[in-house]
């Protein structure tokens, strides 16, 4: 039987402390929203990834609050059980905390629980003032998409000693400005391990390993509809594209062959209304 999740419930999810892994993954409509219900997954993102995988843009940069706001509002129609996460995409949180509030207040408005944010310490003034206005945040640390044109593309971070420590400072600043949770995203399994133990609030991996509290996947990744490029930290656990491909060729098939639509999916007249019409079938109407 599931259960609703809620943010101290996501907090508390320590593996260390014997709390099961967290199973996030992201949804953008309402269909996979119920979907991701009936799976009965802990928290569901949705995620600026919408650019890429539902609106055709080469990277996540092309979406606007209001695009993550519209399909927030969607998700939350299919009233899931899990913790809904609205991902605060580039430029919502990057000028002033001014802005990043009233950006954060509309996710929530759509229904959001909480927002995610990319970013380190010096993301800071802008997670302490979500959280003075009661937005809870999540952070996201690592490979940051939103930030893959100064990274130089879509690279595993932190593969030096240095840069694996910065990034736990960068983890525990986040905490202690009131972060309930971590997305660490593309970097060694050793320094997903270490942030995670140098934490006291979960972890949420993905392309991190399997020592962290949690893991998340891209929908269309999981069940198989995005079949144009794997990373290597995804798992296909579906064949979505193939399935409806061939469903749709099928369709198009029995259309132009005149088997659809038959019997089973046609509504007959009533003889009173052919009698009206004028109409006998094949037969011609009485004189």
């Amino acid at each position: 039987m599931t259960t609703t999740r809620t943010i101290p419930g996501i907090r508390s999810a320590k593996r260390r402390d014997g709390a099961e892994p967290l199973v996030m993954v992201t949804a953008y409509d309402a269909p996979s929203a119920r979907v991701a219900t009936e799976a009965d997954v802990d928290v569901i993102l949705v995620g600026d990834s919408l650019a890429m995988v539902v609106l055709g843009y080469d990277d996540t940069l092309q979406v606007s609050i209001d695009d993550i706001a519209y399909h927030v509002a969607a998700v939350c129609r299919a009233e899931p059980t899990a913790v809904v996460v609205g991902d605060l995409p580039w430029m919502s949180f990057h000028v002033s905390t001014t802005d990043t509030v009233h950006n954060g207040a509309t996710l929530i408005r759509a229904g959001a629980s909480c927002v995610k944010l990319e970013g380190g310490a010096k993301r800071v003034p802008m997670v302490d003032a979500l959280i003075s206005a009661e937005i809870p945040v999540m952070g996201h640390i690592g490979l940051t998409p939103q930030s893959a044109n100064v990274m130089g593309g879509f690279k595993v971070q932190a593969k030096e000693a240095e840069a694996a420590h910065r990034m736990v400072d960068d983890a525990r600043a986040l905490q202690e400005a009131g972060c309930f949770a971590i997305v660490i995203e593309g970097v060694p399994d050793t320094v997903g391990k270490m942030v995670t133990e140098a934490l006291d609030v979960p972890t949420i991996g993905i392309g991190a390993g399997g020592d962290t509290d949690g893991q998340v996947l891209v929908y269309h990744d999981v069940i198989g509809l995005e079949n144009r490029f794997k990373p290597k930290f995804v798992r296909r656990y579906g064949t979505a594209f193939e399935d409806q491909a061939r469903a749709l060729s099928c369709y198009a098939t029995d259309v132009r062959t005149a088997a659809f639509p038959g019997p089973d999916e046609t509504y007959k007249a009533a003889d009173q209304l052919n009698e009206a019409l004028g109409l006998y079938g094949s037969e011609p109407a009485p004189q």
